[in-house]
């Protein structure tokens, strides 16, 4: 029995001493064959991590769609984004020819993503509230004081023409008034940060955090059935009041 149990031994290291690859382009080649194969489990964990994040993208927005029913949506993929440093503006894939129209309200599952300012058949193009040129009338959750909320070409958010006899308290949320007729009310845009009041200013103002992450929008909301209404004809002007 020692003297198979030798045998078997030395056999079987002279099995695997003749088997296992020894030259040099052997053992590249099959290195090569296993980077090749890491390589392609990377991008199948790549992609099925992509699935999985579009899936909860996608759910939150119907979970959004069924927890606010007062409004019908068109769901809809950001598919263009402001190539500048400061995102003012992103295209999605959807246009009138699927009922969008301009001035539509834009929301995701956090809040307020701006409006629709320009469409055609296929696709719009949707103007965030941080573009300089935004505007929207918000009221503050906890104090319920009033103001605006407007865009800035860094992209930052400012809460103005808040009355100095209200109070401004860091970590209120700032939502929409549905004053001014371009957006409904209770749609939430952002948190204050830093109030600030001068000795002789008519307002006081703020910074805002805004809730919805610009730089990473996938997916929105499209409210399709609030008609905005632009009252501005309605407003004196200075000069028609002095008259």
């Amino acid at each position: 029995m020692a003297v198979e149990s030798w045998v078997a031994t030395r056999y079987n290291a002279i099995y695997q001493f003749l088997t296992v690859p020894r030259d040099i382009d052997t053992l590249r080649t099959r290195n090569a064959e296993l980077e090749n194969e890491v390589s392609q489990l990377q991008s199948q964990l790549l992609e099925m991590q992509q699935q999985l994040t579009e899936s909860d993208i996608l759910y939150a927005l119907l979970d959004f769609a069924r927890t606010n029913p007062e409004n019908k949506y068109i769901a809809a993929s950001v598919i263009g984004v402001d190539p500048s440093p400061f995102v003012s503006y992103v295209i999605i894939d959807h246009g009138s020819d699927d009922g969008i129209k301009y001035g539509m309200p834009v929301v995701t599952q956090q809040g307020l993503v701006g409006k629709v300012d320009a469409v055609t058949a296929t696709a719009a193009r949707i103007q965030l509230i941080t573009d300089s040129g935004s505007a929207v009338n918000v009221t503050l959750q906890t104090s319920k004081a009033t103001g605006q909320v407007i865009g800035s070409v860094t992209g930052d958010l400012l809460l103005d023409k808040v009355s100095t006899s209200d109070t401004l308290v860091e970590g209120d949320l700032a939502i929409t008034s549905g004053l001014g007729g371009l957006y409904p009310s209770n749609i939430v845009v952002g948190q204050v940060l830093s109030p600030s009041k001068g000795e002789n200013d008519l307002f006081q103002s703020a910074t805002i955090q805004p809730v919805v992450d610009f730089t990473n929008l996938q997916a929105v909301l499209v409210i399709t059935n609030f008609r905005p209404v632009d009252i501005s004809p309605l407003i004196p002007t200075t000069t028609s009041s002095t008259q």
